[in-house]
């Protein structure tokens, strides 16, 4: 019988109801562009005590059974773009007072077979049923329920030493390359996959949060941390002779960022989290996962001064210039400079850019860090060293670079570049102010890609080629391929690689995500995202000749998004 209804989260799901990519991927806006970024950006949500609220005699009904699956679907693929309590960010609103308007014909229309302004098209291209897009449509006018808090206690409760740092090797047991060693997450499979970049082989397979976001190295290159987007970190030790997870934690309900202290003295000594939900980042011993400071990001936005209900962590960063970590928060568009000299008597330093802070890297000399805001269609360049913002930048339509891209334009010197969701453009930011000091901070140039929904743009001090992914556009012919320009010759357009013809796969959606390069910078790696009853694979491009060299197939590599080379990620290569 259908039903409104009130039931907590806990009894109508479980964390481990793990849902494939061909089940969910479910987005519900009214066609614009940003949404297109929750194909890659959601995460399960472990909720107690909250609850979805009746909307009223206007909401469709849903059955009980519908309302859980529905839920799951989008805490795991679509809070991360449109927010916990759905009330926006990079994407729209989907509170009810929006949605009931819309009614639920014309939200199946736009899920199910998207528009020309980016929205995918979720049922044509088989990633969702008919019947659950039209669930979705219906739960999307009913009220979000309500995520509790996450504190020190729960995360104490959740942390586990399973190797303390006396037991451990005092020196490397294996013969592993670790250098050359990428750390493959498999989304769906809450695992990460270490492979030899060498032989192309799976050197084992680890158990983890579901969906990590990121790896990440510590400044000794001996640990590797990986966060899911359900808030799990895991602590691995490559040192071992079979490497392992020797610390983990859950340090709230939703996450995508984690970092380890770089500054010199400090190196190893502090690990830093931040989530989604709760609103917060939490500073860990380095080698231990131990809890010992939680500061909370909520706060009033940098241009209105308004209070958003969950102003979320996105992209942290390692100073190289202080003892800092740099904090974005999405909502409120300010980056907090989080001084862990003495954590107990800690400096913040507040410094208002622009919303929503994204993603971002460094740019060449590691002083500037360029952060996308999204929904100001701006890149925010913050100088560590300073400790001030040196630029708020123009581009294109929901800049996201991932790290971006540094290289040596022929005309302007020393660049950034970054991709865009929400357009075929890719800007190439100065990044020279003393060299090239007209050039500094300005939009140089902006090259025309492929097409809007690119994830994440790439290359290598040693190589002459920029390449781009279009993981999120409709056009399949466009998502499972890639650009890839000349550096030397950037007027001349791109050349296209047909990534996941290449890998021969069989059905699946294969969506080609994340270049990433190898030590050497001679090899370039692509992951060929299918779903997770379909097989993937890694495709590997010989950087020179821009030629197929190697395919990586093994069963094991379940919806592989992305990698992360030991050597590069750690020593900030990019």
């Amino acid at each position: 019988m259908q039903k409104h209804f009130k039931k907590s989260w806990l009894q109508n799901c479980t964390l481990g109801v793990m849902l494939g990519l061909s089940s969910s991927l479910a987005m519900a806006a009214a066609g614009h562009v940003p949404e297109t970024e929750a194909r890659y950006q959601g995460a399960p949500l472990s909720m107690k005590n909250g609850e979805g609220k009746d909307a009223g005699p206007k909401a469709p009904p849903i059955t009980e059974a519908e309302f859980v699956r529905a839920k799951q679907i989008f805490f795991e693929r679509c809070a991360g773009c449109h927010g916990v309590l759905r009330k926006g960010a990079t994407g729209k609103p989907l509170t009810p007072d929006i949605t009931l308007a819309k009614g639920t014909d014309y939200l199946k229309a736009f899920i199910g077979y998207g528009s020309p302004a980016g929205m995918p098209a979720w049922q044509t291209t088989g990633l969702l049923t008919a019947a659950e897009v039209d669930m979705m449509a219906r739960f999307l006018q009913h009220e979000p329920p309500t995520p509790p808090e996450y504190g020190l206690a729960e995360m104490k409760a959740s942390w586990k030493l399973h190797v303390a740092p006396e037991k451990r090797p005092t020196k490397k047991m294996n013969q592993l390359d670790l250098d050359n060693i990428f750390s493959v997450t498999l989304r769906d499979a809450g695992q990460i996959a270490l492979i030899d970049g060498a032989k192309k082989k799976v050197i084992s397979i680890i158990d983890t949060g579901y969906a990590v976001h990121i790896s990440r190295i510590s400044a000794s290159g001996r640990y590797l941390f990986v966060i899911g987007r359900d808030a799990k970190i895991d602590l691995i030790d490559l040192w071992m002779k079979n490497p392992a997870v020797v610390a983990e934690i859950k340090v709230g309900m939703e996450a995508r960022s984690v970092e380890t202290s770089k500054y010199k003295g400090y190196e190893d000594k502090y690990a830093v989290a931040g989530t989604y939900w709760p609103p917060q980042f939490v500073i860990m011993d380095g080698d231990t996962l131990e809890p010992k400071k939680i500061v909370g990001t909520r706060g009033m936005t940098v241009d209105t001064q308004e209070y958003p209900p969950e102003p979320r962590v996105a992209a942290i960063i390692a100073s190289h210039e202080h003892p800092e970590f740099i904090v974005n928060v999405k909502e409120t568009g300010k980056v907090l400079m989080a001084n862990y000299e003495d954590i107990d008597n800690m400096k913040l330093t507040e410094i208002g850019a622009a919303r929503f802070l994204h993603d971002g890297g460094w740019d060449a000399s590691h002083r500037y860090f360029m952060a996308a805001a999204n929904a100001s269609n701006k890149i925010a360049v913050i100088d560590s060293k300073e400790q001030k913002l040196a630029a708020l930048v123009d581009v294109g339509a929901i800049p996201h670079p991932g790290r971006g891209a540094n290289f040596v334009d022929p005309k302007f010197g020393p660049v950034w570049a970054t991709g865009d969701l929400g357009d075929e453009g890719i800007a190439l930011i100065g990044t020279d102010p003393e060299r090239h000091q007209a050039n500094a901070w300005k939009v140089v140039r902006t090259l025309k890609g492929q097409g809007g929904g690119s994830l994440f743009i790439k290359t290598h001090p040693k190589s002459s080629n920029l390449y781009v992914d279009t993981t999120l556009n409709p056009d399949p012919k466009i998502a499972q391929s890639v650009a890839v320009f000349d550096i030397n010759n950037l007027d001349q357009g791109y050349q296209v690689l047909p990534i996941a013809e290449w890998a021969g796969l069989g059905d699946g959606p294969k969506l080609v995500v994340q270049p990433e390069y190898n030590k050497a910078g001679d090899e370039v790696w692509f992951s060929v995202w299918s779903g997770k009853e379909q097989q993937s694979a890694l495709v590997v491009v010989d950087d020179k000749t821009r030629k197929l060299k190697a395919v990586v197939k093994d069963k094991r590599l379940v919806t592989p998004t992305g990698k992360f080379n030991v050597y590069n990620t750690q020593h900030d290569v990019y």
